[in-house]
């Protein structure tokens, strides 16, 4: 693993993240099991956001424990030229209206289909501030990630 800190690889994690549909996210639940949850999401820049039910196993495990991790990745049986994307960090539930249009319009932008889902008044946004995430990326050594801190 090597330690780049540097907005190159920032950069290439924002992009990857803005180029792929879904998301692996990890929460815990308040007796401490470790759950994943496949969610469509958008992004702006590193920041992530998805909306979910606040009735569901992960808005709950949140409410809990904000700290999660992720996986954005894709299926490839050419092992020597794997990408991908793993990131820690702290989700919140987006409240203020400015931040809730963002979340809307990156969605559209994203997903066009969206406009046309029925709205559910029980639906939460969840935004991922990151704070640590490795990009992935086997062509340059099997086995090779660079870490960066946020």
């Amino acid at each position: 693993m090597q330690c780049q800190c540097n907005p190159e690889i920032k950069e290439r994690i924002s992009e990857y993240l803005k180029n792929h549909p879904y998301l692996n996210l990890a929460t815990v639940s308040p007796e401490g099991k470790p759950m994943v949850h496949s969610m469509g999401y958008a992004s702006a820049g590193p920041v992530v956001y998805m909306g979910t039910g606040k009735d569901t196993r992960k808005y709950q495990n949140i409410e809990k424990n904000p700290s999660v991790a992720f996986t954005v990745d894709e299926d490839s049986l050419d092992v020597f030229n794997i990408t991908g994307v793993q990131m820690e960090g702290k989700a919140s539930f987006v409240t203020d209206e400015d931040e809730i249009q963002t979340y809307f319009q990156l969605v559209m932008e994203k997903y066009p289909f969206a406009k046309d889902m029925p709205k559910n008044p029980d639906n939460r946004i969840i935004k991922i501030e990151p704070t640590k995430a490795f990009f992935l990326d086997y062509s340059v050594e099997f086995g090779f990630r660079y870490e960066v801190e946020y």
